[in-house]
């Protein structure tokens, strides 16, 4: 829903509220002044979460099982990282049998989520135009014109969804990992069932790649445009600077693609990594320590793991990741529009990584767990989610129970590149008072881009804002409480 309120000074404020196609709640204000030009934007957050603050006082094991709960949309992402940090307080190596499937639960969880998004939440902006009528702009139109597209989409997440089942027992919230490894082995059942499922799920991966390529090659002027600014990019590598989503060194890149931190230990993350808070959202922003804020806004997920990686270990992807290089001209590549073939090149490497840890010798062994009679004094569990690096940071006493969480989620390391995203595609197409419905449309397909989720991303840094607004039958504003 769209509304405007004006104020005696003649200046306006629009409001999209809810922002549709997203995993959670969330709103945009956009500021005009008295010709009509957008001069403000901002993407408000406003449902608060808290778990950083209840699950003080509960134990280490505990952990794996509550996160998921964060979110039904990225419950794997929360179970890892969970387990991971349990993993360091531990103090514990896990078995190469246990590091496969834990990676294998993860590529199902990345194909789950990135199929979701570009088949159901984005390609009706990209497929039905971001002009199109919004009765008809959703899957429902998009399967009314084109279902062959929108089945790959659902077969995709199916089989994603079916690795995860099998692995932690439900296609939500599992409970397969555990802090010193995993409880379910892989049957030789399951793995050649997935392994028949790889080709044709490659193909389908490789169609959308096609389909959105096409799409770039007849929208070129408003695929570059269109929210493209310059920011910094961090993402996980391994020792090669290839890509990397369960393990491996954090990067990160300025603007122009030099290295600002080169492979660092993704427990340390603190040396290099702020928050910022603002008192009209709920939802921190991240920031590269050095640079100060907001100069220190870098970008994650898929468009930033790809600027900052230098090559994919999968052939496919790989080849890939070299035509999504040649964008930049050996710049990093800016448009937030590009996401998408980001997410698209990420879905098709974990599928081709699917097949190799299936393939692995290893893969069905039961030699699944470690175990250890020590608590170190804090762990941290990261590792690349779909929507970007997500960290568990946990502290816990001498009997392993939990005294202090912090977590800084996937959406929250890009809030302020999403705000940076809304703030410029406003500028940009909100003047004179021309004010359409497609136009704030692009607002939303700006936000969308970074596949935000919500339900994951806002806890508590210290004093978090509160604001109550009581208001008349009407629509009125009649009295406004805040903290």
């Amino acid at each position: 829903m769209v509304t405007e309120t004006k104020k005696a000074s003649g200046k306006r404020t629009i409001e999209i509220n809810p922002v549709s196609r997203i995993e959670g709640h969330g709103k945009v204000t956009i500021q005009l002044d008295e010709a009509g030009n957008a001069i403000d934007a901002r993407f408000n957050v406003t449902q608060f979460r808290g778990f950083e603050k209840f699950c003080e006082g509960r134990v280490l094991w505990e952990m794996p099982a509550i996160t998921p709960r964060i979110c039904g949309i990225c419950p794997v992402s929360h179970h890892l990282g969970a387990a991971k940090a349990g993993d360091a307080i531990l103090g514990v190596e896990l078995t190469r049998p246990a590091k496969l499937l834990r990676e294998l639960m993860h590529m199902g969880q990345t194909i789950q989520s990135h199929a979701l998004h570009f088949f159901h939440l984005a390609s009706p902006d990209l497929l039905l135009g971001v002009d199109s009528d919004p009765a008809t702009r959703n899957v429902i139109g998009l399967i009314a014109v084109n279902p062959e597209l929108a089945t790959k989409g659902v077969l995709l997440r199916s089989f994603g969804q079916t690795i995860i089942q099998a692995l932690g027992g439900k296609k939500v919230h599992p409970n397969g990992a555990v802090p010193g490894g995993m409880n379910t082995p892989l049957s030789a059942a399951d793995r050649d069932k997935f392994l028949k499922q790889i080709a044709p799920s490659i193909a389908d991966a490789e169609a959308a790649i096609k389909l959105l390529k096409g799409y770039y090659d007849q929208h070129n002027d408003f695929i570059c445009t269109c929210a493209s600014f310059p920011s910094g990019y961090m993402g996980l590598v391994d020792e090669d600077n290839n890509l990397e989503l369960y393990d491996g060194k954090l990067t990160i890149i300025d603007a122009k693609g030099k290295v600002l931190e080169d492979k660092f230990e993704p427990a340390n993350y603190l040396n290099y990594i702020n928050e910022h808070v603002e008192d009209w959202s709920y939802l921190k922003f991240p920031f590269y320590k050095k640079m100060g804020y907001p100069e220190g806004t870098y970008r994650c997920g898929p468009l930033g793991r790809l600027n900052v990686a230098q090559g994919i270990s999968t052939p496919k992807a790989n080849a890939e990741l070299k035509n999504f290089k040649k964008i930049g001209n050996g710049a990093p590549v800016e448009g937030s529009l590009y996401y998408h073939y980001a997410r698209l090149i990420e879905l098709l490497y974990a599928l081709e990584r699917t097949q190799q840890l299936m393939e692995d010798h290893d893969i069905c062994s039961t030699d699944l767990m470690v175990s250890s009679n020590k608590f170190n004094e804090q762990g941290v569990g990261v590792l690349e989610a779909p929507r970007g690096t997500l960290f568990h940071h946990y502290w816990v006493d001498d009997s392993g129970k939990i005294t202090r969480v912090n977590l800084i989620v996937a959406t929250g390391n890009n809030n302020a590149a999403m705000n940076k995203a809304v703030y410029t595609v406003a500028r940009e197409f909100i003047k004179n008072n021309k004010i359409t419905e497609g136009i704030l449309n692009r607002v939303e397909v700006a936000i969308r881009c970074y596949d935000p989720c919500l339900s994951c991303s806002t806890h508590a840094l210290g004093q978090m804002p509160f604001k109550v607004e009581i208001v008349s039958a009407g629509g009125e504003v009649v009295k406004e409480i805040t903290r």
